[in-house]
């Protein structure tokens, strides 16, 4: 019988299937590992629409605009909150006392309040500056008010203008012997009330030639506190804690400060001797 086929073409076809099945069981082996189980797709490019929505308006109406709500801001303080109550000028010092939300205090040149600085001074008014602008601030007018650069006393006669009389003082002097203990609350009324000062003092300024020398007192009213602290008519005030009273700075500087001292040593001179008295302010 004749062969259709000779037996070794047909043994290299079946090795031929045999190797085609296998590569095919492979890839599909692959497939099955690291393919996605949910099999691939072509991603497709859309372009995005903007959304839209139809609004149906009433006749006549028409959309309103939207406005930005102002904020309500506080209301910046001025120079007119700030009142003039006195004024001393002297040639190496101008001192002014005001008042600013109630409370009296007192300026030289250069110091500030709310942020306006104190520039300088006239008959009656004083000059400030904030922020490159200048203002002038009147003093306030009363019939009491006196304007003297010769006497101390009525460098600040005007602190009271405008108010009215002033409560009794609180407080007291006490004799302790070598000092005398005073009051902190005496010290503060008399800083508040400056013309109660010079209702129980005089001073006025001991010069030699132009060179300030001290102050010196002309008069102590009998029974105030100025006379339980021991200073006597014809005294004159040298110096104070050390610092010599030699410019209107130096008094005015101190005056400024009283409130914050709690010793007080004066250096006074009476008849022709220096002597010290010796403060405790608590």
């Amino acid at each position: 019988m004749k062969h259709l086929f000779k037996p070794k073409i047909f043994r290299q076809a079946v090795v031929m299937m045999a190797l085609l099945l296998g590569i095919k069981l492979a890839w599909f082996a692959v497939t099955l590992a690291w393919l996605p189980s949910g099999g691939l797709e072509q991603s497709q490019k859309e372009n995005p629409k903007p959304l839209y929505y139809r609004v149906k308006l009433a006749p006549g109406e028409t959309l309103a605009e939207t406005q930005n709500k102002p904020s309500s801001a506080k209301p910046q303080d001025t120079i007119s909150d700030i009142q003039l109550l006195g004024i001393y000028n002297a040639s190496d010092a101008t001192v002014v006392t005001v008042v600013y939300q109630n409370k009296s205090k007192v300026l030289t040149r250069g110091d500030a309040i709310n942020g306006f600085i104190l520039e300088g001074a006239g008959n009656d008014f004083a000059i400030f500056s904030k922020a490159g602008k200048t203002y002038q601030v009147p003093l306030l007018k009363s019939k009491s008010a006196q304007n003297s650069i010769g006497e101390i006393s009525s460098s600040l006669d005007a602190a009271s203008a405008g108010r009215q009389a002033s409560a009794e003082p609180k407080g007291d002097v006490v004799d302790g012997g070598d000092y005398k203990i005073v009051d902190k609350s005496l010290v503060g009324h008399y800083v508040k009330n400056i013309d109660d000062i010079y209702k129980n003092i005089g001073i006025v300024e001991m010069k030699k030639g132009n060179m300030l020398q001290g102050f010196k007192i002309t008069f102590v009213r009998k029974g105030s506190h100025f006379e339980k602290l021991g200073v006597q008519k014809g005294d004159v005030i040298k110096a104070v804690n050390g610092q010599e009273l030699n410019s209107y700075n130096a008094a005015f500087d101190l005056y400024k400060n009283i409130e914050d001292i709690n010793n007080l040593t004066l250096v006074i001179e009476r008849d022709e001797k220096e002597m010290e008295l010796e403060y405790e302010i608590n």
